[in-house]
């Protein structure tokens, strides 16, 4: 069961837009899977269109959360604004295991129904997800490089070794 379960049958799709709204539970559940500090809100605006057997959804997602930065583990306040653009689609029959399996840019946003049950709070959390920078630096990853004696990029390696080789 998802953490922003919102289920829809593709045989009965909603005229209008749905708006997902993670409650506080939601977001709390949210954030611990997703490994952030918080999810202060996530709100998605989704129109639903039949695309012969197919769903197509399209929209935004909007999103406050708090995450560590990845160098000094400080929290950071991140706002995500991300346009949501997945196909749900009937489940495929299993392939041979020796088949080689094509993918195309479009096969990637692509997420099997259940019959024809979908869950769209599911593929909003999992949007949001990838969203998420997980090397996210805040504005005193440097000051704590340099206070923990960890190297930068050009300062490391070999050359460098080399470099202080010559300077004796």
């Amino acid at each position: 069961m998802s953490e922003l379960e919102r289920i829809f049958d593709a045989a009965r799709l909603p005229a209008d837009p749905q708006r997902i709204t993670a409650n506080e539970g939601e977001c709390r559940a949210l954030a611990r899977r997703f490994g952030l500090v918080s999810v202060g809100s996530l709100e998605a605006t989704i129109t639903l269109v039949a695309d012969g057997p197919a769903v197509r959804a399209h929209g935004r997602l909007a999103a406050e959360v708090v995450q560590s930065c990845a160098i000094s583990g400080e929290d950071l306040a991140v706002r995500i604004d991300e346009p949501v653009a997945l196909r749900f689609i009937p489940a495929i029959p299993p392939t041979a295991a020796d088949e080689e399996i094509e993918l195309t840019a479009d096969d990637l946003d692509e997420i099997e129904m259940d019959g024809t049950r979908f869950d769209l709070g599911e593929a909003v959390a999992q949007t949001m997800a990838l969203a998420i920078d997980p090397y996210l630096e805040g504005p005193n990853a440097e000051e704590f490089r340099r206070k923990a004696g960890i190297l930068s990029a050009g300062e490391g390696g070999a050359f460098a070794a080399l470099k202080g080789l010559l300077k004796e």
